[in-house]
């Protein structure tokens, strides 16, 4: 791959300014890191949703030595909540007529599809330009919801997953976990590579800050989307035994979702509602300096494909107590770079917790070490070189055709099956 400069078309229903989690500043960093290492690269995003063409024209301009392409959402009525896959497929017919407009001039040697929501898209300009379509799977419908697709927008999303594993060349994922999961969820065929590249971070947007003693009771934050998979039941669950050991502690919730109402009740009937505050979203600046402020940051996943707030918290210097799920046991170490616990069980993230607050000196230590450790191996640096490897590395097979896909009708065996409140988002 070395000196070998490839034009990468990257498609993505998320990129900045349109920004709806993690997805969006993923491929946002990815796009910069591969420019910096010489590669020539192209975005195929979309404008913010609920515009038109009249008042947000599709746009091709170049941001920090990426070429993106904004595209207009089309007039008629969609709403992504109420009829997705519509929405979805309408997104990706206006991705693909932009797309063939604008690179006209422009063949790609790869097309690179960041999860099912392109998946139309990005498998119709990888055929029309004759060219590997690598794909990262974020996540798999059927692990947000614990291993169920029996819902019918869900089984549609499981299956347009399953054609997208499907038909890539080569498949990324950011975790081995996910990987497994997605063998097994969609069984791509046995000459299709599965990589796994860790998520990166940019040390620049989070400056570390030795942690000091606490002076009085102590606070802990949780930080992200507030759905069942994320476990922030366990851990309110978990709080009537941490400040039993800690009396005073509070719990600092950053974060929206559907569950918001539930968790409160939940913090009702746990007599622990004073303790909990729920601060909604909250931008980078106030989400650096709750991790200045608070103890010790609990991820208490039920589901994680790989966890990037535990990278962002690391790089702040706030103490790591994390489950184990999926990607966070791969990125955590225990009782070196934070203690973990395993997943939906309350007692444990209590004794994981309770350990941290005793013992400032050993959580303070287990914060550097952490620190450290991204420097070596998160950088976005590190993940475009080893992405750009699998482009070189990525041929065009001929197509095949496929057979509609079998959709699991419950959880897999070794799979937790999902609370009735669980998300019903994709």
């Amino acid at each position: 791959m070395s000196g070998v400069r490839r034009r990468i078309l990257l498609v993505s229903w998320e990129y900045p300014p349109v920004v709806v989690g993690g997805l969006g500043r993923h491929v946002h960093n990815l796009a910069e890191a591969l420019t910096g290492l010489g590669h020539e690269v192209t975005v195929l995003s979309r404008r913010p949703s609920g515009t038109d063409p009249s008042t947000h024209p599709t746009t091709d301009t170049v941001v920090e030595g990426v070429r993106v392409i904004a595209v207009a959402e089309d007039p008629p009525e969609f709403d992504f909540g109420v009829d997705m896959m519509a929405w979805t497929l309408a997104m990706g017919h206006s991705f693909l007529r932009a797309g063939l407009a604008h690179l006209r001039d422009w063949r790609p040697d790869v097309v690179h599809a960041h999860d099912w929501l392109v998946a139309h898209p990005a498998i119709a300009l990888a055929e029309f330009f004759d060219v590997p379509l690598v794909a990262t799977l974020h996540a798999t419908e059927a692990g947000r919801h614990s291993g169920w697709v029996a819902g019918h927008i869900n089984r549609q999303v499981h299956s347009v997953e399953w054609w997208l594993a499907n038909e890539a060349d080569t498949l990324i994922t950011c975790s081995s976990s996910m990987r497994d999961e997605v063998i097994e969820l969609f069984s791509p065929g046995p000459d299709t590579d599965v990589t796994v590249i860790h998520n990166g971070i940019d040390l620049t947007a989070w400056e570390f800050a030795e942690r000091r003693r606490a002076v009085g009771p102590a606070e802990l934050l949780f930080a992200g989307r507030l759905e069942y998979e994320k476990g922030v039941q366990d851990l309110i669950t978990a709080l009537p035994l941490i400040r039993r050991r800690h009396p005073g502690t509070t719990l600092t919730v950053a974060g929206e979702g559907t569950q918001r109402e539930w968790l409160a009740g939940l913090a009702v009937n746990h007599r622990v509602a004073d303790a909990v505050t729920f601060l909604g979203n909250q931008d980078h600046d106030a989400l650096v300096r709750l991790m200045r402020r608070c103890e010790a940051i609990v991820l208490p996943s039920r589901y994680e494909p790989f966890g990037i707030i535990a990278l962002e918290a690391a790089a702040s210097g706030i103490p790591l107590v994390t489950s184990t799920a999926g990607g966070l046991g791969e990125a955590v170490h225990d009782g070196t770079t934070g203690l973990t616990f395993p997943p939906a069980q309350a007692p444990d993230l209590a004794a994981a917790v309770i350990a941290t607050l005793d013992d400032p000196a050993a959580a303070a230590a287990r914060a550097r070490r952490a620190r450290a450790l991204l420097t070596e191996e998160f950088t976005w640096q590190a993940v475009a070189e080893r992405t750009a490897a699998v482009y070189a590395a990525s041929v065009r097979r001929p197509h095949r055709p496929l057979a509609r896909p079998e959709i699991p009708l419950r959880p897999l065996p070794h799979r937790d099956p999902a609370n009735p409140v669980a998300d019903v988002q994709a």
